[in-house]
């Protein structure tokens, strides 16, 4: 007979912690949460200090009936939740339903499922940290007053079933607002001089890239002073006037936190976010490996703390020290630089076992774990070795009062890039050249050719999943658990759409954007939601009560809910009738809202359930063929501009187009922001949008 119980969240940990206790030990899942509000109302008691009202979520009766027989039967209960804020409310949750006496409670929580790990904690039981439990209630409550407060607004104005969230509504705000960033960007012209110079003993030209002139830096903005430069250089001798040779050392790589992981994976391995954290699970709660049974590979996943163990630590350097030698041992270990505050409860993403190399466990591994493991692995062990070194070299080339400059450099010591390189290395000509010429102060050398580029500034970046991730850390705004999950829902909403890695905002998502902006901006004000992140942190650490954030928070919710629902009342919202005939019935077909954004429907529904897809015309014609413009959607939901002829006429502009033609080389031109700007790339014409517009 069993003694003691351990319960733990997942199926897949208890096969593995049950193999390191005796038979005294019983381990059994309680599959996440088991209590939670209630998804048919608010669930918060506003009458009575904002109590919150916990139901058994529907479908967890069988398990929590089994674990209270099993309680029962043993001694002791050991709660073995994850260690982490909602780890710790799941294991008070557990401790209500079962309802186990407070005082004999224990709490036992480990950042590894490794042997020594889990038996460690069964020797320091703890009782349940309530500061971390109000912390994660805090969240809870707060992200459902949001919800269920402004969804309904939402839903009224937009006639679909949308929804809001505390977090998820700034990560909108942030793509919307990159978004019109790109469409607002107007490119400016620039270009760059290249001379190839030969070298008397070197097979291969030397690349030297102009700089200015004698008094600094010079811009090359159009081909006329790109012209008159070149007619100028034609006959000058290029004169080496100085050589620097030195030093530069490239530290080693943090270990992983949430974040960074889901970064690099995205980057390295081509994986979603989702399938990042998957994955990463699959290699916490245990993995079947060949002669050694079930082991956790990796440390917890849900962290942003770059910390890791003395023992860790001190294992990691002996294994550098005897494998790849003993000056490839850091001396000192890279600190993080200050930012938002860091939860530091558990170390970073880490190997459980330094010594279980991805070469040993690849055999046991589906492809995709072994990718991530290698990733973890390789990134930990670059974290605890010595810097590269590059040997760099700095040319400053003078033809006539024109200057040009040459960089180099070469690695001396490979350090933690013998294991870990997170971008390749560029290779440059002028690298391998320089290793095998010996170019000294006076050398002169002689003019092969100039090469002129033209080229356009970019606008900003689409937003990936990974650099949106980036920005919601840089900013403060969620933590490690939440990332992942707010990104899944903006897409599963179809808010943002994702297109080979770059995500989009759908027309939907700059709908519901308008209307939070509109009516809730506190809601979607970075600073604000970045200041409530670290009021959580604060209930966590036990600084401020939780009724104080949430007593703060609700009276300008409600306030503004209320506003928002009085101005809707005004409004009556009506269905927008068109000229397009129902196929079907003869109605005259009226605009609706669908998950994908507006669409033709029928008025005569249920009758007549005939839609179409809504093709809104612009009132300008097609530069290509003459016939109407019409705003589209790609499959994704992507706003674009084609011909209403499409597939007969292939036009097509991310940006709207107008009527008027450039007055400088006849192209069509488009809306940029507050500007008209040319469509061709060579042209630049650009005019201020009249105010009406």
């Amino acid at each position: 007979m069993a003694k003691y119980l351990v319960i733990v969240e997942s199926p897949a940990k208890v096969k593995t912690i049950k193999k390191f206790l005796g038979k005294n030990y019983e381990v059994a899942a309680s599959n996440g949460h088991v209590r939670d509000l209630p998804k048919s109302q608010m669930g918060i008691d506003f009458e009575h200090d904002f109590e919150p009202k916990y139901i058994t979520i529907r479908g967890k009766g069988e398990i929590l009936a089994k674990l209270r027989k099993e309680a029962k039967k043993a001694d002791k209960v050991f709660l073995a939740t994850d260690p982490d804020r909602e780890g710790e409310a799941i294991s008070w949750h557990l401790s209500k339903a079962l309802k186990l006496d407070e005082k004999e409670v224990s709490r036992i929580s480990f950042n590894e499922i490794t042997q020594n790990a889990v038996k460690a904690s069964l020797k320091q039981p703890r009782p349940i940290d309530m500061n971390l439990v109000d912390a994660q209630q805090t969240r809870r409550i707060l992200d459902r007053m949001v919800g269920y407060g402004i969804s309904p607004v939402l839903w009224a104005k937009v006639k679909r079933g949308l929804s809001a969230g505390r977090v998820q509504s700034v990560a909108l705000r942030i793509v919307c607002d990159r978004e019109e960033e790109i469409s607002s960007f107007i490119p400016q012209e620039y270009w760059s001089l290249d001379a190839r110079l030969s070298v008397k003993g070197a097979r291969k030209p030397l690349i030297a890239r102009f700089h200015g002139d004698e008094d600094g830096k010079v811009t090359i903005s159009s081909k006329e002073e790109m012209d008159r430069l070149l007619a100028e250089l034609g006959d000058e001798k290029f004169l080496v006037l100085d050589v620097k040779k030195g030093e530069r050392t490239k530290k080693a790589p943090l270990p992983f936190t949430t974040s960074t992981l889901q970064q690099e994976a995205s980057k390295s391995l081509n994986f979603p976010l989702a399938k990042t954290m998957r994955i990463a699970q699959q290699l916490y709660e245990g993995v079947d490996i060949k002669g050694q049974g079930t082991v956790g590979l990796i440390t917890y996943l849900r962290t942003d703390s770059v910390r890791i163990s003395e023992e860790a630590d001190l294992l990691a350097r002996d294994y550098i020290g005897q494998t790849y030698g003993t000056q490839y041992v850091a001396k000192q270990t890279v600190a993080k630089k200050g930012g938002a505050k860091i939860q530091d409860a558990h170390e970073a993403i880490r190997p459980s076992d330094i010594a279980r190399t991805p070469a040993v466990v690849k055999d046991s591994l589906s492809r995709d774990q072994f990718r991530l493991y290698q990733l973890i692995w390789k990134r930990f062990a670059a974290s605890r070795m010595s810097s590269a070194v590059y040997e760099t070299t700095n040319i400053k080339i003078g033809a006539g009062r024109y200057r040009f400059s040459v960089a180099a450099s070469k690695i001396a010591f490979d350090g933690f890039m013998s294991v870990y390189v997170e971008n390749e290395e560029e290779k440059e000509e002028n690298n391998v050249l320089l290793k095998n010429v010996n170019i000294e102060k006076g050398t002169e050398l002689l003019q092969e050719s100039l090469d002129g580029k033209q080229h356009f500034t970019q606008p900003p970046a689409h937003y990936t999943e990974a650099s949106l991730v980036k920005t919601l850390e840089e900013l403060g705004i969620g933590r490690p658990s939440t990332y992942s999950p707010t990104i899944t829902t903006l897409l599963g909403r179809r808010y943002i759409v994702k297109e080979a890695k770059n995500l989009y905002v759908t027309e939907l998502g700059e709908v519901v954007n308008q209307i939070m902006k509109e009516s809730f901006p506190t809601i979607v004000d970075e600073h604000f939601t970045a200041n409530m992140e670290s009021l959580l942190d604060s209930v966590g650490d036990g600084e401020v009560p939780w009724k104080n954030v949430v007593r703060n928070f609700y009276p300008d919710l409600d306030k503004a809910v209320k506003k928002a629902e009085q101005e809707l009342e005004k409004i009556q919202i009506e269905d927008e009738v068109t000229e397009v005939v129902c196929d079907l019935c003869g109605r005259n077909m009226v605009v609706k809202y669908g998950p994908h954004g507006k669409f033709l429907a029928c008025p005569g529904f249920p009758d007549c359930r005939n839609t179409k897809p809504y093709l809104e015309k612009i009132g300008v014609a097609c530069p290509k063929c003459g016939k109407e413009v019409v705003m589209r959607k790609t499959k994704k939901g992507r706003k674009y501009f084609g011909c209403e002829d499409n597939p007969d006429c292939d036009f097509m502009s991310w940006s709207r187009p107008v009527s008027e033609k450039c007055p400088k080389c006849g192209e069509y031109m488009v809306v940029k922001g507050n500007k008209i700007v040319c469509s061709g790339e060579q042209c630049g014409f650009v005019k201020e949008l009249p105010k009406e517009q």
